[in-house]
């Protein structure tokens, strides 16, 4: 039990709602004349410390030494106390100018045990996960650290504001040191709750002002960048309304409230977003709109000559897909599906492109353009699933929303070009679109819904089909653009692209003269070409310097004649080189067809002494293998015939090197077969070229002359280089029907089914003439 010392009176200083324990040592502000009194009669420099609850005093004080006074920043009286023991209070000393109480101070035995080790353990834990939570937890370590009294460490509690002044009291009235442990432990529990909660509260609260804080600046900033683009917030939308007037089908409808609901469950979550995107894509799909179409097919028929001169054959089909699409719905027979795939094929600048809008126009429906040059990727028909991040639907799909209808032209342009690689086969995603019996229920990955494309009228461009997949190309409906004659490109530069440079250059009409003579020259020596494009821009060259001395203060018009053009254009870019090439012996004119229309080759062939190989055979200017075998058998023929060709023995027992310029051109067909005769034969026989005839045809070991493709633009190219005759095979008779009678009238052509008439016809002089001796 704790000891009684000897009595003694000293002033008491009352606390209201405040405890000071024993070893603790305060500063605080003098706030009224009952403590003023107390300090100013301190006997010793000291005074009792008495707290005061509701205008009643404890049993119990503590013995405080003053150690001084001073001034608080706020102006008022402040004194620094430290409490020394507790003290029981007797009788007041009524004699006393102040309150003085009879004081006895209480001495606390020295305690040992287990018990009480174990409970100032428990009471420093506590303590020190409080100040870890407060963040305060290595001063606080180190200031428990220091004290090792248990009743003096029970009473560190005073220091806590989060204990009750109550529970204070309590523990400073516990004179037994270990029931004040376990009543200070209890407090610190209690505190330690306490501080949990608040810290918990505190977190919830942070966080969630935190995020709220976050959402509504993301919010008001999305407000702002949609009212910038013009578009309508979610809380205003009505998504049902929207799916009312977009017109979805039973199942985009089923999907798209599918995921209107996963969006209202989960507004705020981080696939919300991507929700909103995809209902976006599906309000804005034309699923029932339609444009009316313009079936009349004499106003068609306008709108096509007026946008492009010659194609005759590509309007004609045009002009019966209409006449079918009209009948039809006359007939109430239409169910409103194509049924056709238009491809157009052609050299580049021949008006494929520009074909397609003008299909759209006389058809009076809206116009789309994918261009499907280079791409690899099979999500590009297709789309990408909505896993993915960044997904989007297809450029099918994507051309319908900037259509605005299901029912556009849609032009594939570059069909032939499409790639594969190990993200897919582009073309393969194609079968199912440009397939009538299968495109009315087409699957976006992206929507995943199907998609009715069937009212779609789709016109693919290509170059070349022979770059096209067999199962694709076996869907479509291939018309030929062979390019364009002299005078229908006149007649095009003259309506079409002078006028539109003109105008694009800020010049009037009456301001430039180029006559059709410019024109031809322009055609003839600048830009030998199936199509139209490069003479577009050299046109546009002409138009230019004209600009420039109408802006430098030369009145017009300014007249452009033939002799200006070398100052205009520079020196002529093209000749009619074949007299000049066939002048010697061993070269022969051919025709070919390439990726930008048809086309003048030479064949060049020389002889050299040889050695024990007597049969080599040199070919150079990258030649395929099936243009390789065709020179083998040439050579083949040319030797079994060696006599009645007047072939030059001697020689053909050298070696023979026979070249096709351009050497960087990669060159393969076997239509070059009868020029490598030719020009072996006259090679050998000495007898030259006549230099007025191209030839096509593959040749057989036996002599005979096959058909080959590409007749029409052949015999184009050869009217552009300035040829007179052309040798053909005979079963390619047929083809002449589709070259312009134009054309015709100056050239000669020459069916025929042998080789032998091959050589009658193209080289000079007889064999008996020209044999050599052997």
């Amino acid at each position: 039990m704790s000891e009684i010392g000897s009595p003694t009176y000293l002033p008491v200083l009352p606390l209201d709602d405040a405890v000071v324990l024993p070893g603790m040592s305060v500063t605080f502000p003098v706030g009224d004349p009952e403590q003023a009194e107390a300090l100013d009669d301190a006997v010793d420099g000291r005074v009792v410390l008495v707290p005061r609850q509701n205008g009643q005093f404890a049993s119990i004080g503590a013995v405080a030494a003053v150690l001084g006074d001073m001034a608080l920043p706020d102006g008022t009286r402040g004194v620094a106390l430290e409490a020394l023991h507790r003290a029981e209070l007797g009788p007041a000393d009524v004699g006393s100018p102040s309150l003085r109480v009879e004081v006895h101070e209480i001495l606390e035995p020295e305690i040992a045990g287990i018990e009480v080790d174990t409970l100032t353990r428990e009471y420093k834990a506590v303590v020190q996960e409080v100040a870890d939570q407060r963040g305060d937890g290595p001063r606080v370590a180190q200031f428990l650290s220091g004290i090792e009294d248990p009743g003096r460490l029970a009473d560190t509690s005073g220091y806590a504001p989060e204990i009750p002044v109550g529970k204070k009291i309590e523990i400073l009235e516990t004179i037994d040191v270990m029931e004040r442990l376990r009543i200070a432990i209890d407090a610190q529990r209690e505190r330690l709750a306490d501080a949990s909660l608040r810290r918990q509260i505190r977190r919830d609260v942070s966080e969630g002002m935190d995020k709220a804080q976050r959402e509504m600046l993301l919010r008001r900033q999305l407000e702002e960048v949609r009212k910038e683009l013009g578009e309508f917030g979610d809380d205003n939308d009505d998504w049902q309304t929207r799916f009312d007037e977009a017109g979805l089908p039973e199942e985009a409808r089923k999907e798209a409230e599918r995921e209107l609901a996963r969006l209202e469950r989960n507004s705020e979550g981080p696939e919300a977003g991507m929700i909103r995107t995809y209902l976006e894509w599906m309000v804005s799909i034309p699923w029932e709109k339609r444009s009316e179409e313009h079936l009349d097919v004499p106003e068609a028929r306008e709108v096509l000559d007026a946008d492009h001169a010659g194609l005759e054959k590509v309007k004609e089909r045009i002009l019966e897909y209409l006449a079918v699409r009209k009948l039809r719905r006359d007939r109430e027979l239409d169910d409103g599906k194509s049924g056709v795939i238009l491809t157009l094929v052609g050299p580049p600048g021949t008006g494929k492109t520009s074909l397609g809008q003008s299909v759209a126009r006389a058809l009076g429906r809206e116009f789309a353009r994918i261009s499907l040059g280079g791409i690899r990727d099979e999500a590009e028909i297709r789309g990408h699933r909505r896993t993915y991040v960044g997904a989007l639907p297809g450029r099918i799909v994507r051309a319908l929303r900037e259509a605005g209808t299901r029912n556009p032209v849609i032009m594939l342009d570059e069909v032939d070009k499409v790639g594969a690689d190990w993200r897919g086969d582009p073309s393969s995603a194609l079968l199912e679109v440009l397939d009538p019996a299968q495109n009315h229920t087409f699957r976006d990955h992206y929507l995943d819904v199907e998609l009715d494309l069937s009212e779609v009228l789709f016109i693919a461009t290509a170059n070349m089909s022979d770059s096209i997949p067999g199962p694709l190309l076996d869907r479509m409906e291939v018309i030929a653009l062979d390019g364009y004659t002299e005078y229908e490109k006149l007649a095009i530069a003259k309506d079409y692209l002078l006028p539109r440079r003109i105008e694009s250059n800020g010049l009037r009409e009456d301001e430039v003269d180029v006559p059709d003579s410019v024109i031809k020259c322009v055609i003839a020596d600048y830009t030998r070409e199936a199509g139209v494009r490069n003479l577009e821009r050299e046109l546009g060259t002409v138009v230019r310097k004209a600009a420039t001395k109408i802006a430098e203060g030369e009145d017009g018009p300014i007249a452009v004649a033939p002799d200006d053009l070398r100052e205009l254009l520079g020196r002529p870019k093209f000749f009619n080189e074949a007299a000049e090439r066939t002048a010697v012996p061993g070269v022969a004119t051919g025709l070919a067809v390439t990726g930008t229309g048809g086309d003048v080759l030479f064949v060049e062939a020389t002889g050299m002494p040889g050695d024990d190989r007597s049969d080599r055979l040199v070919l150079t200017g990258q030649l395929g293998d099936v243009m390789r075998e065709s020179a083998r058998i040439a050579l083949s023929y040319v030797r079994s015939h060696a006599d009645e060709l007047g072939a030059n023995v001697t020689a053909l027992g050298g070696e023979i090197h026979m070249h096709v310029p351009a050497g960087a051109v990669p060159k393969d067909g076997p239509s070059a077969g009868v020029t490598m005769v030719t020009a072996l034969a006259s090679l050998l026989s000495g007898r030259t070229v006549k230099p007025t005839v191209g030839m096509t045809g593959e040749v057989t070991l036996q002599g005979r002359v096959l058909p080959i493709g590409g007749v029409k633009q052949k015999l184009l190219a050869a009217h552009r280089a300035g040829l007179t005759d052309v040798i053909i095979p005979e079963r390619n008779r047929g083809d002449l029907d589709e070259v312009p009678e134009s054309v015709l009238e100056e050239l000669t052509v020459h069916p025929v089914l042998t080789v032998g008439e091959v050589l009658d016809l193209a080289l000079e002089g007889t064999p008996a003439a020209a044999a050599q001796p052997s």
